[in-house]
Formats: structure tokens, C-alpha cells, sequence
């Protein structure tokens, strides 16, 4: 909403509040980041060779609307640099694929393929916080 928020006010000291809100958001947008249109074509690109991901999906990614590729690559530049300080947060990128995945890749339909969906979505999440710069450039 258009709240003009204050991040000092101590509501917002603890950081799950904000990481929470954060999931939220993605979890209740009409359309996940990644489309549904593109979900099992991600899903592909991570099952290919491991020299063939990266390409893959940086082709797929440019194929997404204009401003899910832009809040997509300013969200991955924000939870890279929460890897980044792993040693005082204990994320590693695994995790964050772990939380994040599930958000911002899904099928339009759930099947009962719901933990082999998971695996995928972690991957290719881990696949884009590895692969940053290879992705999305400088």
C-alpha cells in the first residue's frame, strides 16, 4: 500500500517480521515472479547438462515481463548479499533456495508431484544467487 513506513520504529527490529513480510508479498502476488507459463520450462532448464543451465536460464528469464525480470534481479542482488554474510545470518544459499523457491516458482496447479517440484525450485533459485552475474550481468 502507499503507508509510508518507518524501519527505525522498533516493530521492525526483528528481522523475521521483515523477511516474512518480504515472503509475503511474493506468496500473494495473482502471478508468482517466475509465470506460470514458464514454470516447467525452468523446471527443464535445470534438468539439462550443468554447462547448459546458466544459458537456459538467462534465456527464460528474458522472456518474463520487463518488471518481473527487474524485480527479479534486484530481489537475487538482495539475497546474494545475504549470503554474502552468511557467518553472522547462517544463510547459505541452499537455504535461502529453500525458503525462496517455493514463493517465487510454483506451478499453477499443484499434482502430486509437490517434492519433486520443490527440488527443482530450490535448484534453479541456488542456480541464479550462483550464477548472479552470469545471469543478470554487472
Amino acid at each position: 500500500s502507499d503507508e509510508k513506513l518507518d524501519l527505525n520504529d522498533s516493530k521492525w527490529e526483528d528481522i523475521h517480521v521483515i523477511t516474512g513480510a518480504l515472503k509475503m508479498f511474493f506468496r500473494e502476488l495473482p502471478e508468482p515472479l517466475f509465470t506460470y507459463n514458464h514454470f516447467n520450462d525452468f523446471v527443464n532448464a535445470i534438468k539439462q547438462e550443468p554447462r547448459q543451465r546458466v544459458p537456459a536460464v538467462k534465456d527464460l528469464i528474458r522472456q518474463l515481463p520487463k518488471p518481473n525480470q527487474d524485480t527479479m534481479q534486484v530481489l537475487f542482488r538482495h539475497l546474494k548479499r545475504v549470503v554474502e554474510n552468511g557467518e553472522k545470518n547462517r544463510m547459505t544459499y541452499q537455504s535461502i533456495a529453500i525458503v525462496f523457491g517455493p514463493t517465487l516458482l510454483k506451478p499453477e496447479k499443484e499434482t502430486g508431484n509437490i517434492a519433486v517440484h520443490t527440488v527443482y525450485q530450490n535448484q534453479i533459485v541456488e542456480l541464479i544467487l550462483l550464477e548472479l552475474n552470469s545471469i543478470f550481468g554487472r
